[in-house]
């Protein structure tokens, strides 16, 4: 078997070089849509009222069931509110991760810009 020429090697090197940058701008995520945005923040919140709900509700059903104590509707008022709260925590941090993530891509847009 004989040595492969340099030519030969370049050619190579160029064609693989080529298949990486194709694999790069393929693998990269596109921005979130407004709609996606929108959606995520919806049910980043609803989720947390929803648990806190159940959570409230759950233990008002406990107390009266077994406990002397009733705590109807406390326990469901102060679950929602404190779901609430879990929620709005949630959206701002979503908010927070989303325009990390935009302001990064907008970094490397303009790096690669001439």
């Amino acid at each position: 078997m004989s040595a492969p020429e340099p030519e030969d090697l370049r050619a190579l090197g160029d064609r693989l070089d080529a298949v990486q940058r194709r694999g790069a701008v393929r693998g990269k995520a596109p921005p979130p849509t407004s709609l996606g945005v929108a959606f995520r923040f919806t049910t980043e919140l609803v989720s947390a009222l929803v648990v806190g709900g159940g959570l409230g509700w759950g233990i008002d059903w406990a107390f009266d069931h077994w406990s002397p104590i009733h705590t109807k509707p406390w326990g469901m008022v102060v679950m929602f509110v404190l779901g609430a709260a879990a929620g709005i925590r949630n959206v701002l941090g979503a908010a927070r991760q989303l325009n990390a993530e935009m302001a990064a891509a907008n970094s490397d847009a303009g790096d690669k810009a001439p």
